[in-house]
């Protein structure tokens, strides 16, 4: 299965850029394109429940585009939270890792995905991946950003 792995330094310890990771519900404020909601309480712990809508916004609060359903697998408080990914488009494993580096961090994100559409999902892994990359190395870099001011 493909594996996207990027690394963002973040000059912030880790229980801040844990906080500012967890606030699921802003996510949208960092992350490209996407906007998230919890599913059935706040998704602090395993079992807890995401939903992220990925895509163009065609009205106030709305997303066209990919619905991520995830569930959370491992909880390490500060510095590890992995989800499975259960969507009909999006599906596979997402880890999110926070190392300490003195009095910063950094921030690893990795995808292990199960492309969809069997043998034409491999073939197109290619093309897909830059821009898949290109997004997620934008987003971490907002990331950097956002955890440095994030108050909890």
């Amino acid at each position: 299965m493909p594996e996207l792995t990027e690394t963002v330094d973040v000059d912030a310890p880790p229980e801040q850029v844990w906080a500012a990771l967890t606030d699921w519900l802003r996510q949208g404020e960092w992350m490209l394109a996407t906007d998230v909601r919890t599913v059935g309480g706040p998704a602090q712990a395993v079992g807890g429940r995401l939903e992220a809508r990925t895509g163009m916004p065609v009205s106030r609060g709305r997303r066209l585009g990919v619905l991520d359903t995830m569930v959370i697998t491992r909880w390490e408080r500060p510095r590890r939270v992995d989800v499975r990914h259960t969507g009909r488009v999006v599906r596979g494993t997402g880890t999110f890792e926070i190392r300490p580096r003195g009095g910063s961090s950094a921030f690893v994100w990795t995808e292990v995905l199960d492309l969809p559409l069997g043998a034409v999902g491999r073939l197109g892994w290619p093309l897909v991946r830059p821009v898949m990359r290109a997004g997620v190395r934008l987003s971490l870099r907002r990331f950097a950003a956002y955890a440095r001011s994030h108050a909890g």
